[in-house]
């Protein structure tokens, strides 16, 4: 859209105070216009055609992503880890490669040998990788080395902005640049499914879409000013009876742990430990909590069976993007 391109170009040009304030004034008037289709959206809950369910008999996937926006969030990754672990969980770090920190192959490699996941997040997290398509693919090439440097095989977009079809150009298994609803991101439009859907290439090779489907900690926290994880735990009891992808994105950069200063950039990492709490003593072994790329694999095992003649998943992509009013682009 003209309007993000505009914002994108002057946002270092605003302080951040600012820009928050800007945020929230238009957050908190799309809350009301959204109350119908947000945090839930009625029909997302619809299974795939075809849907034989998570293994093991799980009841739902639960997946955690992190994605680091910045150094404040660098320094935070391990004692982030160390809370996911604490609860039994284990999740994703999505770093930027070319932004405004390095990101050292000793944290990569502590968080691997965790049992944990690295990703790429964007280029340069500036709003600025779906300008033109001649852009994307100039800078697909460099992703394509970023993601091979770290051994990573997912990918996840700056703001959430996602050409789904332009993707193919990355070497990837999996993408999580998109949602089932979410009207506070500069691209709202979603794909209206808790469940994770596959995108073709004519040739028939692709790769699993993984929509957020649990609202960002950044929307609920900072901009909508919510003081409690009910919101959370409300759509998560919703994902749970239905069966489907429980996935979250929260980042240390506004994570406030014990013994650090708060600011209006943060929120309190307790909040976050509380909704893991939750999840453990509500759903134990009833949950199947996978790293992003193993919950990816499943999806390709499945779209590469043999006793499936057509694509259901991307079929479901398809008339998920007609029913959001969309012009769909080519998809196999």
């Amino acid at each position: 859209m003209f309007r993000n391109r505009v914002y994108y170009q002057i946002k270092p040009l605003l302080p951040w105070p600012v820009r928050l304030a800007i945020r929230r004034y238009w957050a908190l008037r799309k809350r009301e216009r959204s109350r119908d289709t947000w945090p839930i959206m009625p029909g997302s809950e619809r299974q795939p055609n075809g849907w034989s369910g998570w293994p093991n008999g799980k009841q739902f996937a639960f997946v955690l992503t992190h994605d680091i926006e910045g150094k404040a969030g660098l320094a935070k990754c391990r004692r982030l880890m160390e809370l996911d672990r604490k609860w039994g969980f284990r999740s994703s770090f999505n770093f930027v490669p070319e932004g405004g920190y390095a990101v050292s192959r000793e944290l990569r490699n502590d968080i691997a040998r965790g049992g944990f996941e690295v990703g790429v997040h964007d280029l340069r997290h500036d709003g600025k990788l779906y300008c033109s398509r001649r852009v994307f693919a100039q800078k697909a090439l460099r992703i394509n080395r970023h993601l091979k440097e770290w051994g990573a095989s997912g990918f996840r977009s700056g703001f959430m902005f996602h050409k789904l079809d332009w993707l193919h150009d990355l070497d990837i298994e999996y993408d999580a640049s998109t949602f089932d609803t979410d009207p506070f991101e500069p691209q709202p439009d979603g794909y209206s499914t808790i469940f994770p859907f596959w995108v073709p290439k004519p040739d028939g090779r692709g790769y699993v879409e993984l929509p957020y489907t649990l609202p960002q900690d950044f929307t609920l926290f900072l901009l909508l000013g919510e003081t409690s994880v009910d919101t959370w735990v409300q759509k998560l009891d919703w994902i749970a009876t239905h069966g489907g992808m429980a996935l979250l994105n929260v980042h240390p950069d506004y994570l406030c742990f014990s013994g650090e200063r708060s600011s209006r950039r943060t929120y309190a990492a307790e909040f976050y430990e509380n909704f893991l709490k939750y999840v453990r003593s509500r759903y134990g072994h009833s949950l199947w909590n996978p790293l992003p790329r193993e919950l990816a694999a499943y999806i390709t095992r499945i779209q590469a069976s043999p006793a499936r003649s057509r694509s259901c998943l991307s079929d479901d992509w398809r008339r998920v993007s007609v029913r959001n009013g969309r012009q769909l682009e080519r998809v196999g």
